[in-house]
């Protein structure tokens, strides 16, 4: 368990701005209301943004997204990873493949794909078990796309919904790459630059895109 406590490379819960995050955010009396509080305050602090330079490590990063306030799933993974070990709470991020049926045009014309590999959320070890936590989509974001909220108990895995608010069909798991102590930068990017070349080419030019 020491390596879901230790700060990392990406997962760098050490870090002060991260230290300084989780120490405003991580209240409550136990770790499952301290996990939930930092849940909530990554899903709606930092605004999901899938428009970022992947050929720069520093997107995966959690004190690199803190810092700049928007960030993909797997760099808010990161940084919700990053709170929860700074907090005392043992935590990983995991990956998995979906499918959105709902992506944006302007998304899939870079992708050439509505799966996205490598969708990345954070594990936190509570009351003596590993529970999923997904603080990709901010609030504001799910409400312009009619999308329903994630919310997280500490208790029961907080994944993707199915079907958005209108009972269109929204968010499939389609494979699980497992979990890690911190971020394989290496291979995502190798695995991104192979699937999404266009969106990977766009390099700094991504943040000219605007996602909402």
């Amino acid at each position: 368990m020491n390596a879901f406590l230790a700060s990392a490379e990406y997962v760098d819960s050490a870090h002060p701005r991260v230290a300084a995050f989780a120490r405003e955010h991580a209240r409550g009396a136990d770790d499952r209301a301290r996990g939930i509080a930092l849940y909530y305050a990554v899903r709606d602090a930092v605004r999901y943004n899938p428009f970022v330079d992947f050929s720069d490590p520093r997107v995966f990063r959690a004190s690199d997204t803190l810092a700049s306030g928007e960030g993909f799933c797997i760099g808010k993974a990161a940084l919700l990873a990053a709170a929860a070990r700074a907090a005392g709470i043992a935590a990983r991020v995991g990956f998995a493949d979906v499918k959105n049926h709902l992506t944006t045009p302007r998304l899939a014309e870079f992708m050439g794909s509505d799966e996205f590999v490598y969708h990345g959320y954070a594990e936190l070890w509570l009351e003596e078990r590993w529970v999923k936590a997904t603080p990709a989509f901010n609030l504001d974001l799910c409400r312009k796309f009619r999308v329903k909220p994630l919310e997280f108990d500490g208790r029961e895995d907080s994944i993707f919904h199915p079907f958005d608010e209108d009972e269109r069909r929204h968010m499939e798991y389609l494979r699980d790459r497992g979990s890690c102590a911190d971020v394989p930068v290496a291979e995502i990017q190798r695995v991104f630059r192979e699937t999404y070349p266009a969106l990977y080419r766009l390099g700094r030019d991504a943040a000219k895109e605007t996602f909402a």
